[in-house]
């Protein structure tokens, strides 16, 4: 069920000092690998059964689980307010939420994201896009998403931007910082992509490939230093690698 944030997972655990950094996952569908890399990969084969691994994050079975999932929405506000709890004290720690567009279509979530466009904290969001909740997604959030995922236009002058900028003998931190800039500016002529997330002040990245792992680890590498409220777009294919599951996405969204 979580085949398709395999690569996202391995990812975060890499860039991030998990468990000091704080991980929320939306649904626990998406939380298998994560709990198979934080020290329950000798049991995991009791997963959703009686006295078994929950099927979703528990914050009594593992310190890495920072958030007791209910079943979706929730992961926004509770990076949130893991951020600004963090902010308040004076740690530097982060807070990451991992979204799929099935969950971000509930109220719940984007009333979130309006308060963390206000809040000043440094919350990162990432969407995993995979046009799929239970069933495959319908409606006009999911339609404005493919829109933003098959701009051609927008796609190559953004990764020619950052190609550039990467070169650049000025450092790359602030090549980066450079190039995020001019894709900002690019987004209103080219595109119509961010409006909706930056609309409520958050910084919106991608679209990216959410199976490239070194294109997700430097991103997020890039992210981890930028300050505020933020949101990462990751396409995936759910069930990515196992052609049953590929193939019956409605079938294996849970087994």
């Amino acid at each position: 069920a979580s085949l398709g944030v395999v690569e996202l997972t391995v990812a975060l655990h890499y860039v991030y000092n998990t468990p000091y950094d704080q991980l929320v996952w939306d649904v626990g569908h998406q939380a298998y690998g994560h709990k198979i890399l934080t020290g329950r990969r000798d049991n995991f084969a009791t997963n959703r059964k009686y006295k078994g691994l929950s099927g979703f994050p528990k914050r009594s079975e593992s310190k890495f689980d920072t958030f007791g999932v209910g079943h979706s929405s929730t992961s926004i506000s509770a990076a949130l307010g893991m951020a600004m709890a963090a902010k308040y004290k004076g740690e530097n720690r982060k807070a990451v939420a991992v979204i799929g567009d099935g969950s971000m279509t509930a109220g719940m979530a984007f009333e979130a994201m309006n308060h963390a466009g206000v809040a000043d904290s440094d919350v990162l969001i990432i969407l995993n896009d995979n046009c799929m909740s239970i069933d495959p997604n319908v409606g006009a959030l999911k339609e404005y998403l493919t829109d933003i995922s098959t701009s051609p236009t927008y796609n190559k002058v953004r990764d020619e931007i950052w190609n550039l900028m990467g070169k650049l003998p000025i450092g790359r931190k602030f090549s980066r910082d450079m190039a995020s800039k001019l894709e900002a500016s690019v987004k209103g002529v080219v595109s119509k992509s961010s409006n909706l997330f930056e609309a409520l002040q958050l910084r919106y990245f991608g679209p990216i490939d959410g199976h490239n792992i070194t294109k997700l680890v430097d991103t997020l590498k890039d992210l981890k230093e930028i300050p505020g409220p933020k949101l990462l777009h990751i396409v995936t294919v759910k069930g990515k690698g196992y052609s049953l599951a590929e193939k019956d996405q409605t079938k294996w969204h849970a087994p």
